[in-house]
């Protein structure tokens, strides 16, 4: 997906730093990945460690690390339920082509009309399997995982859904194909959370605890509003022209909370070694970082270049 703060090409890095201190062998290791997003460390430590908790508040990033992390079992005929949806006739009622597409009459443009009719299609169909029991969790969050990524990719936006493009771009105008999100299959099962970081960690312990907060005000619940829409999938009125629903304001995303929150998530945490990735340009400076972490444990820091 294409995300703001992403560290997908960072990941690699990231792995090297962590074993240099942790050491080459994580098979016994517990890793958390606490402000998970789209999974990406966790996911790149899932085929090495023994126990991924994953979390985010966000509930899209929850479906997709359901899926990513959670997922560790082959499921079988995953791709012949993919191929079904995907040759579904379109229906003409559902809440994102209501709310989302021109054609509806809403007067915003997140998605083509048919793109958002199929989303509709997809999304009323996985429900009902659910409902009625065909599928089950493992089989539904693979399903909804890989209909967020596929309609993120004919989105019609600048990157993020804070507003959408008066006309079509070529990548939106493009058909919506249902895409499976394939995860890693391993003999470890792993967690999921959706919660409060600051409230999860005291309820957790493990030995690698991974820190990539947001590092400035700008807030996921609204840049990503239609995402969580389709994973909820839920009524409600969207508001203003850009159509948003109620979202969480983060404390970590404001200059006058941020360093107590994170010092109470740094104090309360039961990880042997605790690596956090935060920008230079970000709300808590390099010192303030140091001091709060000097409290707590033997602190050093890594840097690189990255746009």
């Amino acid at each position: 997906m294409n995300y703001i703060g992403s560290k997908f090409k960072l990941s690699s890095w990231i792995e090297e730093e962590v074993k240099k201190v942790v050491g080459d062998d994580l098979s016994q290791k517990t890793f958390c990945d606490i402000f998970a997003g789209t999974g990406i460390v966790g996911r790149t430590f899932k085929k090495n460690v023994k126990k991924v908790i994953s979390n985010d508040l966000e509930y899209y990033s929850f479906v997709l690390n359901k899926n990513y992390i959670g997922n560790h079992e082959n499921i079988p005929n995953k791709e012949a339920f993919i191929k079904e949806l995907n040759n579904l006739p379109l229906i003409d009622t559902g809440f994102i082509y209501q709310n989302y597409c021109m054609g509806s009459g809403s007067e915003r443009q997140y998605f083509s009309d048919e793109n958002g009719k199929k989303i509709d299609t997809i999304r009323t169909q996985i429900e009902k399997w659910k409902k009625n029991e065909k599928i089950d969790d493992n089989l539904y969050y693979f399903l909804v995982a890989s209909l967020i990524e596929s309609a993120d990719k004919v989105a019609n936006t600048a990157s993020v859904y804070g507003a959408f493009l008066k006309h079509i771009k070529k990548s939106a105008s493009q058909k919506l194909v249902l895409e499976p999100a394939y995860f890693i299959e391993n003999d470890n099962s792993h967690e999921v959370h959706r919660a409060n970081s600051n409230d999860l960690i005291k309820d957790i312990e493990g030995d690698i605890l991974y820190l990539d907060p947001p590092y400035n005000a700008r807030q996921y619940s609204a840049n990503y509003h239609i995402l969580n829409t389709i994973a909820l999938y839920d009524n409600f009125t969207p508001k203003g022209k850009t159509g948003l629903r109620e979202y969480n304001r983060s404390n970590y995303c404001k200059k006058s909370e941020v360093a107590k929150e994170f010092e109470e998530l740094i104090k309360n945490a039961k990880f042997k070694y605790i690596f956090l990735s935060y920008n230079n340009e970000g709300l808590m400076s390099e010192d303030e970082v140091k001091v709060i972490m000097e409290k707590y444990g033997k602190y050093d820091l890594k840097t690189k270049e990255y746009q």
